[in-house]
């Protein structure tokens, strides 16, 4: 019995995310011919990923102001009221409601939240092990005006486009 709760407690517990290998990539076209690339870092939380899908829960955030797109000018305008408002909004939330299997790949549902809004959202997502390391990576777009994002400052899509694509890769250690 013992050991059957010590088995329990390790496999129902979270494990610990990878940092310098998580990031979320987006890509969102503007101007009509220009695409911005960039990247969010500073993942962090809890995610109990275990072989029985009842038991799997993702609970993350990451850190907008770390945000990178190769231009340190457009990455302090991001950074602002405008866009991330990192001043009053330090995080960006995931929190699964479900976990489904789909296939080969897996389906998360749950609640992404961007300055302070939560909309429920549904994305696939793959997992791959290498090395110690089981890396998470699902792909969703999400429409910037659900979420405020540039709302008033950039109502037009005509400058930056409603649809943003998000990739997610979420790095675990096992």
């Amino acid at each position: 019995m013992i050991v059957a709760f010590a088995l329990l407690g390790h496999f129902g517990q979270a494990q610990q995310i990878v940092q310098s290998a998580s990031q979320v990539n987006f890509e969102i076209d503007g101007i009509g011919w220009s695409t911005v690339e960039g990247s969010i870092k500073g993942m962090k939380g809890s995610v109990s990923w275990t072989g029985n899908l009842v038991n799997n829960s993702f609970n993350v955030c990451i850190n907008p102001a770390s945000v990178f797109t190769d231009n340190e000018e457009r990455d302090e305008h991001l950074k602002n009221e405008d866009f991330f408002n990192v001043s009053k909004f330090s995080e960006i939330c995931f929190v699964s409601s479900s976990i489904i299997k789909d296939g080969t790949s897996y389906k998360a549902n749950g609640n992404l939240t961007i300055l302070g809004v939560s909309k429920k959202v549904s994305f696939p997502f793959a997992v791959t092990r290498n090395n110690g390391t089981t890396v998470l990576t699902g792909k969703l777009e999400i429409n910037r005006f659900d979420y405020s994002l540039a709302a008033e400052s950039y109502t037009s899509t005509i400058m930056v486009d409603d649809m943003v694509s998000v990739e997610i890769i979420c790095a675990l250690k096992n």
